[in-house]
């Protein structure tokens, strides 16, 4: 498999970063453990967590840390992968916060739960909009002069506040950030494609999206409000569940059939096509949706297919 680099930095990632979410949430350890074998096993190595992951099941997070850390410990593979997680977002026990306090505590408990002593990317999850952009970076200083991180990166962070942190960062000989990990995908393109990728290019950002397969939508399997029962993520995507929704979906129908593979498969095969994108977010809790992932990077898609899909989703 042809791994990607991580611009400005000397990370290699396969194309495809798997969403540890569900770990902890809709997979227990036993199943994360499956699951990140067969993923590891087929060559992938890029995971992606928080440390907040999945605070809306006990209040506070850290579950899906834990088992990734408990997983990597037990198979000695710690130096095959490259672990991401976050720092910043909300849980019952405290608001949004990237102040360097918050980051200092965090790091050192994430690290604890991953059972390493580095985390490779490290993102500000999501911005409090009031912490001095300088203050943030600083921490980050800090912990990457200590070694605790390798390179930084942002995630629901607006173009101004972005757009601030280079700025403070190259007037005070601050880190980075290397990548960006925004919502993106056939069905929510505007925010990404106005708003923050002319700053992709201008500051030579990777792209990790998020909501991939917006919250399952794109795998095809909610048509009909009835269908919203099938999971516990059901509720989330009742939104698409209008003429453009079905419409993506019938695009997607129609050239999956053609190629004859799935419509996730598909949809992430469109992500990959964009020269902005390095590697799509996307979590599996079975087998079989393991191997639309794995299926997705090998997915050449014509210009009709890409035609079509861009017509149908704009």
């Amino acid at each position: 498999m042809e791994l990607r680099k991580i611009k400005n930095t000397d990370l290699l990632v396969a194309p495809i970063n798997f969403g540890g979410n569900v770990f902890g949430w809709t997979l227990d350890e036993k199943q994360s453990f499956d699951i990140l074998d067969q993923f590891s096993g087929a060559g992938f190595n890029f995971v992606d967590t928080a440390d907040t992951y999945s605070w809306w099941v006990n209040g506070k997070g850290g579950q899906s840390e834990e088992i990734i850390g408990k997983w990597m410990r037990q198979r000695g593979n710690r130096n095959d992968l490259v672990i991401a997680t976050k720092v910043g977002s909300e849980t019952k026990e405290h608001g949004f916060d990237i102040s360097k306090k918050h980051i200092l505590k965090s790091v050192d408990e994430s690290l604890a739960r991953l059972q390493t002593d580095h985390i490779d990317l490290y993102y500000t999850h999501f911005d409090d909009n009031k912490t001095p952009v300088e203050e943030t970076l600083e921490a980050y200083d800090e912990v990457i002069k200590a070694g605790k991180v390798r390179y930084i990166a942002a995630s629901n962070v607006s173009p101004e506040r972005l757009k601030e942190s280079f700025e403070v960062a190259e007037k005070n000989n601050l880190p980075k950030y290397v990548a960006l990990q925004p919502h993106y995908n056939l069905l929510e393109r505007e925010k990404f494609e106005t708003e923050y990728a002319d700053l992709v290019k201008e500051y030579d950002l990777s792209v990790f999206t998020y909501w991939s397969l917006a919250a399952g939508f794109l795998t095809g399997k909610y048509r009909t409000e009835e269908d919203l029962a099938k999971s516990t993520r059901g509720e989330g995507v009742r939104k698409y569940l209008n003429e453009k929704g079905i419409e993506v979906l019938k695009a997607l129908d129609e050239i999956s059939e053609k190629h004859a593979t799935t419509q996730a498969s598909v949809a992430l095969a469109w992500l990959l096509a964009n020269p902005l994108v390095t590697a799509p977010i996307v979590s599996a809790t079975s087998e079989s949706q393991l191997k639309t992932l794995f299926e997705a990077p090998k997915l050449s898609l014509n210009s009709d297919d890409m035609e079509l899909l861009n017509n149908v989703s704009l």
